[in-house]
């Protein structure tokens, strides 16, 4: 039975088509869903893209987290479905306390784009078991509200219960709290970050590689990993 991967449109998403293609290379069905519905439509899985939900007004990605549909995927992120937030994404997930702590502006108040490296700092759950701890990716980022917060008590809690996900390496692009790029849920079913897989997963279209020039896929292993994991069940 094909595998199926809903995929969030929200006003202003801009990285939905870029998502769903991303789950069709890894061999699953992509379900487009959109924010105003009850209804997750049966899928497997779910998908928050990146972009501007709502012009980003208020906070990034606060109004996207109170969407009707936001109330079906916290009940199936509490029964275990596994749940990727990219970029604005990332922030819905914060927002909506499926992932602690906050997102607010770059450290430099400027809009930043590049291929960053990071450090898998937890391959343990459904959206990463194909990576290694301590491996490095390379992974398209492009925010302007990537610098990730927390205060003290949380923040022992993110670090004390391995809930990093990934960790900049190199140069910590945005200011973020411990050089953290994405987090975990402690039971490993949802993810966010804030760097962008879906635009690492074919050959010509990724980052630059030593290899040659947009050869970068290390994207790709988020996707194949939750099909992997949703069909083992």
């Amino acid at each position: 039975m094909t595998t199926r991967i809903g995929v969030i449109t929200f006003p202003g998403s801009l990285d939905d088509r870029d998502a769903q293609r991303a789950v069709r290379m890894a061999g699953a069905e992509p379900v487009a869903l959109w924010h105003g519905d009850h209804d997750l439509q049966g899928v497997d899985a779910v998908i928050l893209p990146g972009g501007f939900s709502y012009g980003d007004y208020l906070r990034a990605g606060a109004i996207a987290a109170v969407s009707p549909i936001m109330t079906e995927l916290k009940d199936a992120a509490g029964k275990g479905m596994p749940i990727l937030g990219i970029c604005n994404g990332f922030q819905m997930l914060v927002e909506a306390h499926l992932l602690p702590g906050g997102l607010i502006r770059n450290a430099h108040q400027q809009f930043i784009r590049r291929d960053q490296l990071l450090t898998v700092e937890n391959a343990d759950t459904a959206w990463t078991h194909q990576f290694s701890k301590g491996q490095e990716i390379t992974i398209p980022l492009k925010n302007a509200d990537g610098g990730y917060i927390a205060d003290a008590e949380t923040l022992a809690r993110v670090e004390g219960e391995g809930l990093v996900a990934f960790r900049y390496a190199g140069v910590n692009p945005n200011g973020s709290l411990d050089d953290i790029a994405g987090l975990t849920n402690p039971a490993g079913n949802v993810v966010g970050l804030m760097p962008h897989p879906e635009h690492a997963i074919e050959p010509g279209f990724g980052p630059d590689t030593p290899v040659a020039m947009r050869s970068g896929v290390d994207g790709l292993a988020f996707f194949t990993s939750a099909v992997q994991a949703l069909q083992a069940v």
